[in-house]
């Protein structure tokens, strides 16, 4: 179900709105879930059970398990709650803007730099 406004477009950009919120409602709620040392703890036991535990379908699933950021973004992740997944593995949010972005973390680190100079 469609907003029946004309949608916003920044090319090679995912944009987050009411209709991506509700696409991945059950993605972001599971992502939430990681605020909990327990919950981190049982996806890392059982990563699949714990995805179908959150009903995630499969597009949200195959992006979960393989970790591709821009995958999870397209299937309606929020990057705030992708970072809570993220920081499982160790990524923070700049690893996640450089394999959205698709350069280094360096070279991401760099460009938010010379953004800060202008």
């Amino acid at each position: 179900m469609g907003s029946g406004k004309q949608k916003r477009v920044i090319p090679g950009t995912t944009l987050f709105d009411g209709d991506m919120a509700r696409k991945g409602y059950a993605l972001n709620k599971m992502c939430f879930s990681f605020n909990s040392a327990d919950n981190r703890a049982a996806f890392l036991t059982d990563k699949e059970g714990y995805c179908d535990k959150y009903g995630l379908n499969a597009e949200q699933k195959a992006a979960v398990l393989s970790l591709q950021v821009l995958d999870m973004l397209a299937a309606g992740g929020n990057a705030y709650y992708l970072a809570k997944l993220g920081g499982i593995f160790g990524l923070d949010m700049q690893d996640i803007g450089a394999q959205q972005t698709g350069v280094t973390k360096d070279e991401f680190k760099a460009k938010l730099v010379a953004a800060g100079r202008r």
